[in-house]
This record gives C-alpha cells, structure tokens and sequence, in this order.
C-alpha cells in the first residue's frame, strides 16, 4: 500500500485528505483496468467509468457541473497521483478532461463554459488541447496553423500533432497564429469533432499506448464566438492553463514512482539470494533510502506549488517547472532502481515495473521538457 503520511502536511485541508482516501478506496473496488492495445478505446472506458463515478467534476469549476468554486490544483494533483498508482492511462484520462477543458474554465466566455463544461465533468465529452506541431514542440511560437477572419467566422488552416485525444475527442481547443494582430499574435479556439474541415490524418504508435494523432484543418470555418478569450492573445491561454496543469504532471509521476516503490520493497522483503532477504543486503538499504527520499522531496515540490497557486497566487512559473522537474526525474530514477532490483523479473512484458519504466518517460517530455523547466527555473531566478 502506497505511503499516505505526507497527507499530515501542513500543504492539504481536511477536505483534500478525505479525497485521497475516497478516491483510492474507489480505485481499489471498483476502477476497471482496461486492455491497452486500443488506447482510444481504453481512454474512453476510463472517461466513462471516471465521469459516472463523479470524479471527473474535480476538472471544472463548480458553476459549470463541478465539485469545488474553482479549479483547485491540490485535488487535480492528488487525483492524478491516486490514479497513476494503479494505471498511467486512466491518470491520463483524467487529467485531459481537465487540460482540455482548462482553457475554457480559465479565460472562456460564459457562453463557453456552458457550452462545454458540463459534458466534460459527467464524461459525456472528451477533450483536447492542441498545440504543438511537427516543428512547434517546445518552441511552441514557431507554430504556423493559421486563423483569419472572414465575416462572422474564424477560418483555420494548419496541422497539428502530437494531440492526445486525437480521434476520440468531441472537441479540440486549438492554438493559431493570428496575423491579424501581428507576427507575434497567437489565439485559441475551440473546434467540435465533426466540423468540416477537421481531419484525423493519422495516429502515433508510443512506447506505452496512448491516443495520440495528427490533426489538420483545411478551410475548417467556426464561428468567432468560439474564440477564447481575446484575439491576439492566444499565448496568454496557452501559458496560464499549463502554468496551472504543469504541476499536476509532477503529480502523476509521482504516482508512478510510489507504485514503483512499493513494488519493489515487497520483492526485497520476500526474495532471498546467499541466504538472507535481499533486504538485508547494505546496497538494498540504500537503494531504498535514495528512492523514499527521491519520493518526498518530489512531493514535497509539487505540493508546495499546489498550495502556491491555491493559496491565491496568479502564476507559479517557477514552482510548477521546479515540481515537474524533480518529480519526472526522480520518478524515472526511481522506477529504474526498482527493476534493477526484480532482476530479470523486472524487465519481463506486462510486469508492473516494466510497465512503469514505459509509461515515466514521457512525463519527462510532454508539457515542457526537462530542458526546458531548467531554463524557465533560470530565468526566473536570474530576472527576477
């Protein structure tokens, strides 16, 4: 059972403390895992079970279907977290309905909000964030999809890939340039699955199976009032919404990690070489001790700018990029030390811990590089 003391910190309200306990009871009993060799239709069942079972509320705020005033950053964390223990792809699931929709709840029109909200907290819509492009991943400014106005509607034109969800989503929340306003004018639209123009133009085939794709729009026409927020700041949506999910990645890795760790003492307990439990072994105490304090200083960080941006403030840059670094990191240090202590076991297919090994390397990647968070932690350390 994964250690649950860090809940006593001072970071968590009774309220949240009350969630992890619920949220794993719900997991333990009833969440169904599902097979992955169809991500698409796996991530579906997860919406589904997730939505009925009331906690896809946590994405949205409560105005709009949801469970608290706000988007409150320690319950997505925790619930990602709690998640990603037993399953990476339910996890996923879950933090896309809140990724997807999140440009919508922070910066969307009431029009918006009512539009879509709602269906995203019961699960009977699935969301998607699209951004990046074949040569805009990190360097999300270089992106050339287009919108240009033409009467009452915005006409898109581009291709985005790399879109989770793409595919199975019922809409896209999509990030063009916008050279109505200038070279550096960017917006955000949101466009249903369906519209013309919108094509799924293929699929991506990962290391641990997600839905992934390849989206293009060709003339594909909406209406202006699907713009969020306002035109020529597009970029603004884009960094608010990850600046407030990017912690929550840190959150998921650690749930990895804990799986990992707890995989791993109970191999080291009952598995015997020379004579005594591996656990026994000096080097094993060790490589126990580097992993539980990998743990809590990872925790530690991504609860720290959780409570952060709860607690009022309007951007955690460099909290969320310190959170998603330790916490990917470690997280990958950690499942590794664990395999290397199952031996052989560790790297057989469908063992828990090789498919941990798979699903971390990608948090390591998606929503910003490694790379990237240490030169936005630079940054703002050297122009603060």
């Amino acid at each position: 059972m994964a250690d649950s003391t860090y809940l006593s910190w001072p970071f968590f309200a009774d309220a949240h403390r009350a969630l992890q306990r619920d949220l794993s009871a719900w997991r333990d009993r009833d969440l169904q895992l599902q097979d992955d060799s169809d991500p698409g239709a796996a991530c579906r069942a997860y919406v589904t079970q997730l939505g009925s079972a009331g906690w896809l509320k946590y994405a949205v705020p409560r105005a709009h279907g949801g469970a608290l005033d706000t988007l409150d950053v320690r319950s997505l964390c925790l619930i990602r977290e709690t998640l990603g223990y037993s399953s990476g792809l339910a996890e996923f699931a879950f933090a896309m309905q809140g990724l997807g929709s999140g440009p919508i709840s922070l910066f969307g029109s009431d029009a918006l909000k009512r539009k879509y909200l709602p269906d995203v907290a019961t699960g009977r819509a699935i969301a998607a964030f699209a951004m990046s492009e074949t040569d805009a991943g990190s360097d999300v400014a270089a992106m050339q999809t287009t919108a240009r106005r033409d009467g009452t509607s915005m006409v898109i034109d581009g291709e985005k890939t790399w879109i989770s969800n793409a595919g199975i989503a019922s809409h896209y929340v999509v990030f063009c340039r916008w050279p109505e306003g200038g070279d550096r004018s960017f917006i955000a639209v949101v466009i249903d699955a369906g519209t013309p123009g919108l094509a799924i133009t293929g699929t991506i085939d990962v290391m641990s199976p997600h839905p992934l794709g390849t989206v293009r729009f060709s003339g594909c026409r909406v209406a202006s009032d699907q713009v969020i927020g306002e035109p020529g700041k597009g970029m603004r949506v884009a960094l608010g919404t990850l600046d407030l999910f990017r912690t929550t990645v840190g959150a998921a890795a650690l749930g990895l990690a804990r799986r990992a760790f707890d995989t791993a003492l109970a191999h080291v307990r009952e598995r015997r070489a020379f004579g005594q439990a591996l656990a026994d072994f000096q080097l094993t105490q060790a490589a126990v001790a580097d992993m539980a304090t990998a743990i809590d200083a990872s925790a530690l960080l991504v609860y720290r700018a959780a409570w952060t941006r709860d607690q009022g403030a309007d951007r955690v840059t460099r909290e969320a990029a310190m959170a998603k670094l330790v916490a990917t990191e470690s997280a990958q240090q950690v499942i590794d030390r664990a395999v290397q202590l199952l031996g052989a076991r560790g790297v057989v297919r469908g063992a828990t811990v090789e498919r941990l090994y798979r699903e971390i390397r990608a948090l390591r990647i998606y929503e910003g590089t490694t790379e990237i968070q240490k030169l936005v932690i630079a940054g703002q350390m050297l122009h603060a």
